[in-house]
């Protein structure tokens, strides 16, 4: 009766602390997922991550949300606000996305000279009929790259993602 009048099920102290371990783990393994080490560009583990977030005395925001969706959304705020907080004690930056876009010829260098501020690095450029660009960026930057490239073009250029994690190849992730 309690919980169809207060809409609220009570959760045991030991229920509610495996949540917040979960919880943990689950913004850990995120960060994991979409950081590297800037020096190597190899990915971290989630245990080193949740060990960090352990030296820097993280603490998990229960959210009262029960659908998965707004979970998710809330976990993946607080694994931004560990990245920012990691990045004051160990070398660690969100991992670049490879983007292609193909531009008409028309808009392509005009349009370059704006894009170029959000742009990392340029890995290939030709310029023949049209623009073909492949490039890394910064996560941050993608909506605003593909609402540039869609207004400039008026919906004629391609933004394609190629992958959403540039990391280098060779060794498996590193302690």
């Amino acid at each position: 009766a309690q919980i169809l009048s207060k809409g609220e099920l009570q959760v045991s102290d030991k229920e509610r602390h495996t949540q917040l371990e979960q919880m943990f783990r689950d913004i850990a393994t995120i960060v994991a997922d979409k950081c590297v080490n800037p020096d190597t560009k190899r990915p971290y583990t989630v245990i080193l991550i949740e060990r960090a977030m352990k030296d820097i005395h993280y603490s998990v925001r229960p959210h009262k949300s029960t659908k998965r969706v707004n979970a998710f959304f809330c976990m993946s705020l607080q694994a931004l606000e560990v990245i920012r907080q990691l990045k004051e004690t160990m070398q660690i930056e969100r991992a670049h996305m490879r983007l292609r876009f193909i531009l008409p010829a028309k808009e392509g260098k005009k349009l370059k000279e704006k894009l170029k501020p959000l742009i990392k690095v340029i890995e290939s450029e030709d310029f023949h009929e049209q623009l073909e660009m492949v490039c890394l960026i910064d996560p941050g930057c993608f909506r605003g790259i593909d609402e540039l490239i869609r207004s400039e073009t008026k919906g004629k250029g391609t933004l394609e993602v190629l992958s959403l994690k540039d990391v280098e190849e060779g060794d498996e992730k590193l302690e």
